[in-house]
């Protein structure tokens, strides 16, 4: 298949980071309230207590300056960011981010590693600090507003599928192939809009694979699946679309 024109797609968690960044950030400064956080999930919506605990976290005195340490100290494997820096140089990859985590821990994350200029676009929830160091994140979706379509089960705060196609429809024409790399069950959805030659590199023993080996094949999923467990692993793979 001759590539002119590619789009690699990132999940951000577990995915292009080695690690979820909302439980590491808690895990590290709070473990109490990564266990709140862990009892809570079927009851309060993600996004909503990842906001609820950075406020909780700043009532406790828990500053900016920790926060922002706790996520460059992140694991982020060095192949990771070889393969993406080498696969950019080559001039033929547009990068775009689409993650459930926020803007300031990504951007953060990023520009620790020399990544900030990586990504096209980053589609995830808005997050800023204010004056007094609380980090306020929400909702991509506010929840009093239009809500998403999706049926395939994505989260209430976007769906990664509808989010694929606007940013295919805003990068006209068409790339010749689409690359998704993702880990968990809400990367299920923009991975079944995607064509037989695009490419899905899933994570090994996450909740895509799940997903994928109980309803892909009823689902009409059409892309070849490479699965990978390391990130040295995605280097290799990224050799193949040079």
């Amino acid at each position: 298949m001759s590539v002119n024109r590619q789009l690699v797609v990132f999940d951000f968690d577990w995915s292009l980071a080695d690690q979820d960044s909302d439980r590491w950030i808690f895990e590290v400064l709070a473990p109490d309230l990564r266990r709140k956080m862990r009892q809570s999930k079927d009851a309060v919506q993600w996004t909503d207590s990842v906001a609820a605990s950075l406020r909780e976290a700043h009532a406790r005195g828990i500053t900016r300056e920790e926060i922002e340490q706790t996520l460059v100290s992140m694991p982020f494997h060095p192949a990771m960011v070889r393969a993406v820096k080498d696969l950019k140089a080559q001039g033929k990859t547009t990068f775009f981010c689409l993650s459930n985590a926020n803007e300031v821990f990504i951007k953060t994350i990023l520009k620790s590693k020399g990544l900030e200029d990586l990504f096209d676009e980053i589609i995830t929830n808005p997050a800023e600090w204010d004056e007094s160091g609380l980090l306020k994140v929400r909702r991509r979706i506010d929840p009093s507003g239009p809500q998403h379509k999706c049926s395939v089960g994505c989260s209430p705060n976007m769906c990664k599928g509808e989010e694929l196609i606007a940013f295919l429809e805003r990068h006209q024409p068409a790339f010749d192939r689409v690359v998704y790399i993702g880990d968990g069950s809400n990367d299920f959805c923009p991975i079944l809009r995607m064509r037989a030659q695009d490419r899905c590199l899933c994570r090994s023993f996450r909740g895509l694979q799940k997903r994928i080996l109980s309803e892909g094949e009823a689902a009409g999923l059409k892309c070849e699946l490479k699965y990978w467990g390391g990130a040295w692993e995605v280097e290799e793979l990224f050799k193949e679309l040079h």
